[in-house]
């Protein structure tokens, strides 16, 4: 037996926004056929910011005609000053369902990945400063009324994403960015400049960061030696263990920091379980959606709590190949949303680490304002021949504990309520303890 060891008397502070998502939920208001609805699971599971990036893949969010840059000013060469030059309906339609289930907007400025052989809309915009003003006008439109807009108050915006994805010149068929690393950092430094001016409060940030650490870099570098403003930093990462996330998190944190961007909020905002994208990619999309996925994602959770991030957006909540909280076809949560539904009864706790922890054993515990605590914690090994483990959580103190679990036969079920906190974990159960 191993023990689990945690300090109800030592706090270290709040609780992050790890359960933030990319996308928000399927929520028709206008439909009367075809229809279909997660909204009140996705408002059960808390979830404090949601990214549109890639939203226009989703005929549920209104597909080629929302969100990116393309779909809502259409015409490049019409005029920035003039509403008629934009078409918010879709965006406006998306946004405010994302909004009724108590999420915030995290606004991707840009366009979505396209893998199609012809691509229509990563090139450089022919014109830095008039795209910076389309950005302006966006948010003009939900923060500020513009164009019957909304006042919103979206706080973060993001310019572009993964303009480093196939960076190398020799690189064919590029999916996010056609241009050069230096078109995409002049294209940044234009539009976050012109930003910050207009808007000086609110957060303005990128890249979006999909790999390529040396181009990372030298944007950093190019951000430093022109005093170009970076709010919050924003990279992903695909891969199949919490060590590993943290290992490159940690190199982020510290290129910020040589070039002087250590106060920039460092924001993870694409990640999931990929063993590689090639042989085993078939085999990494079954465990997004089953137990193996889900055991995963509350582990990423509890280790980047404990680091320097300061948010954290699983990929994706919308209808997709990436979607382990819902079902594809029905929306009904999948394995993968209890881990979101659980770390959203965290905030407003105080946050208990453990002092001593198993191996593979991964944890969050929260206090409430009489000190009752509520624990996650899950057996997570990317080893699916792993041994069961026997776990015992010592609270320093003789308690009895509400036991809920999931596991490969229960779906966040409860399962008892028990003074014996000693448990015996195969590999990728997890269990939600809760002090009476």
């Amino acid at each position: 037996m191993e023990i689990l060891r945690l300090d109800p008397t030592v706090s270290a502070g709040a609780f992050k926004p790890m359960n933030a998502v990319n996308n928000g939920p399927v929520h028709k208001r206008h439909a009367n056929d075809q229809y279909r609805d997660n909204l009140a699971a996705y408002r059960a599971a808390n979830i404090p910011f949601a990214r549109n990036h890639d939203a226009s893949f989703c005929s549920d969010y209104g597909g080629q005609y929302s969100v990116d840059i393309s779909a809502v000013f259409p015409d490049f060469d019409a005029d920035v000053e003039d509403p008629a030059s934009y078409d918010f309906a879709c965006t406006d339609e998306y946004i405010a369902v994302t909004l009724e289930a108590g999420t915030e907007t995290f606004y991707r400025l840009g366009q979505k990945i396209e893998h199609e052989i012809k691509k229509h809309h990563i090139h450089p915009p022919k014109d830095y400063r008039k795209w910076a003003q389309i950005c302006e006008h966006i948010i003009r439109h939900y923060n500020e009324g513009w164009a019957d807009g909304f006042r919103y108050g979206i706080r973060y915006w993001e310019i572009w994403n993964e303009a480093d994805l196939d960076a190398r010149p020799d690189r064919p068929n590029k999916r996010t960015w056609s241009g050069t690393p230096e078109e995409y950092f002049a294209l940044y430094e234009v539009t976050a400049k012109h930003l910050k001016a207009c808007f000086p409060q609110l957060r303005i940030g990128g890249p979006a960061l999909a790999t390529r650490e040396e181009w990372a870099e030298a944007f950093l570098t190019y951000l430093e030696e022109n005093r170009v403003p970076l709010d919050f930093f924003s990279w992903h990462i695909y891969c199949t263990t919490p060590e590993k996330m943290i290992q490159k998190n940690n190199r982020i944190q510290a290129m910020l920091d040589r070039h002087g961007f250590g106060s920039a909020e460092n924001i993870l905002n694409e990640w999931n379980y990929i063993r590689d994208w090639q042989e085993n990619f078939v085999y990494s999309i079954e465990q997004i959606t089953g137990l193996k996925g889900a055991s995963f994602t509350l582990a990423c959770m509890a280790e980047a709590q404990k680091s320097s991030m300061d948010m954290l957006m699983y990929y994706d909540a919308r209808p997709c190949t990436f979607n382990g909280l819902f079902d594809f076809y029905t929306l009904k949560p999948l394995k993968g949303y209890y881990p979101f539904l659980w770390y959203g009864m965290l905030y407003g706790r105080r946050e208990i680490r453990a002092v001593e922890a198993p191996e593979h054993i991964y944890s969050l515990c929260g206090a409430d304002e009489q000190g009752k605590t509520l624990t996650l914690l899950t057996h997570y090994d990317e080893d699916d021949g792993a041994a069961a483990k026997t776990v015992r959580l010592d609270l320093g103190r003789k308690t009895t504990c509400e036991v809920w679990i999931l596991d490969e036969t229960h779906d966040g079920t409860y399962l008892k309520d028990t003074d014996d906190l000693t448990f015996t974990l195969p590999p990728h159960t997890c269990l939600l303890i809760k002090e009476k």
